[in-house]
């Protein structure tokens, strides 16, 4: 099982990440908080200080077209926001 699936790139994780030293990324729904700072410390070579974790619940989304409203939901996401050591950094456009 592949733990952490992407990292968020948007403008306040971005600021976190420079101010904070706090970095965000997208990991599997069903990993614990002690998997994902194991998989961090493995894949990037840091010292994991802290994890905190949130789940966004799935959206509903539906369209007219012409066979009529067509109903569906997005998947449900997982964040985890990690605080790394002070003095280190985790370098995600590399």
């Amino acid at each position: 099982m592949s733990v952490i699936i992407r990292a968020v790139i948007s403008e306040k994780a971005t600021d976190s990440s420079e101010l904070l030293g706090q970095y965000s990324f997208y990991v599997d729904p069903k990993a614990n908080k002690l998997q994902i700072k194991e998989a961090v410390e493995k894949a990037y070579g840091v010292n994991v200080v802290s994890v905190k974790t949130s789940i966004s619940a799935p959206k509903i989304r539906s369209r007219y077209t012409k066979n009529g409203l067509q109903v569906g939901k997005t998947n449900k996401r997982k964040k985890a926001i990690i605080h790394v050591a002070e003095g280190q950094e985790i370098d995600l456009f590399s």
